[in-house]
């Protein structure tokens, strides 16, 4: 496994005689890292990559796709309900350009169903639906040695936003559901898709389903928790921001202005400085000159 920052997932090596599957791929801007960590002696070392496999379609897990596919020549499994999207290189439902991220586009070779078994690694995975934070996303489940990879449906300390009820009424339900379900699993190890491996998943969900439950009483809480990670995301990219610009980038920003016309409902101004006050109290963020920098550097 090869544990990376927030701008990209982790990516889990499976290894086989087999041959090779590798599960999510990163950001696009770490691209060139992904292809140097994979290749290396923790990696593949010199040995080829027989498949690409994503948990979901956001950006900093599908990144790094079209690099290692050029470089290996392997094919690229993506969970069914997205299959579409790549093929129409949907910007907007796979929050690419409209949310201010990007992608190198790929072809997509396999479409995995919810509820098939596949051998990676020498081992049966179970994929799962784990809708919520992307309402087509899938998790892995080896049920002999109870190890869960589970994309951004579960961290060790949450899980990935969810769109609020005014944009998306299925995503708070759809997370309650894949809590449940991972709740229901035997699980020893989860591989998540951001932050270490960790064993137990029991507390995790219990932090889960609090934040979940909080989401749940307040939708403005969980519109601006989207807008900010959404702000933080990019400025990982970007690197630094000039604070006077942004009241113009929510306007800009298809994710951030359709956010704000369905839930605050307030001027540009007063959503930039609310996305830079919460952002900055908390730490995630400070003040360079007249930029905004994330508040640690950006490791890949």
């Amino acid at each position: 496994m090869f544990v990376r920052d927030w701008l990209s997932a982790n990516h889990v090596l499976l290894r086989s005689r087999d041959g090779h599957v590798l599960v999510d791929t990163g950001y696009v801007q770490h691209a060139p890292l992904t292809l140097a960590l994979v290749a290396g002696h923790r990696g593949l070392a010199g040995e080829p990559l027989a498949k690409i496999v994503n948990t979901h379609g956001h950006s900093d897990h599908v990144g790094g796709n079209a690099a290692l596919a050029l470089c290996y020549g392997c094919p690229i499994a993506v969970p069914a309900a997205e299959a579409p999207l790549f093929a129409a290189w949907d910007e907007k439902a796979l929050l690419y350009s409209y949310a201010d991220q990007s992608a190198d586009r790929f072809s997509v070779d396999e479409a995995i169903e919810p509820g098939s078994v596949h051998v990676w690694g020498d081992l049966e995975w179970r994929a799962l639906a784990a809708p919520g934070h992307d309402m087509g996303a899938l998790v892995f489940f080896n049920p002999e040695h109870r190890v869960l990879i589970s994309g951004d449906a579960l961290w060790e300390h949450g899980f990935g936003f969810v769109m609020p009820r005014a944009i998306d009424p299925r995503a708070l339900p759809a997370t309650r559901a894949t809590l449940d379900l991972i709740a229901s699993l035997d699980v020893r190890t989860v591989i998540p898709g951001h932050g270490e491996p960790f064993a137990d998943a029991g507390p995790a969900l219990e932090r889960s389903y609090a934040r979940r439950e909080a989401f749940e009483a307040d939708d403005e809480r969980v519109g601006r928790h989207a807008a900010k990670v959404m702000f933080s995301y990019s400025l990982l990219h970007r690197r630094r921001f000039p604070e006077a610009r942004l009241p113009a980038y929510v306007q800009e920003v298809g994710f951030q202005r359709d956010l704000n016309a369905a839930v605050f409902r307030t001027t540009p101004d007063a959503m930039a400085a609310m996305i830079a006050g919460e952002l900055l109290r908390s730490g995630a963020i400070r003040r360079e000159g007249g930029d905004l920098v994330p508040a640690a550097s950006e490791a890949g």
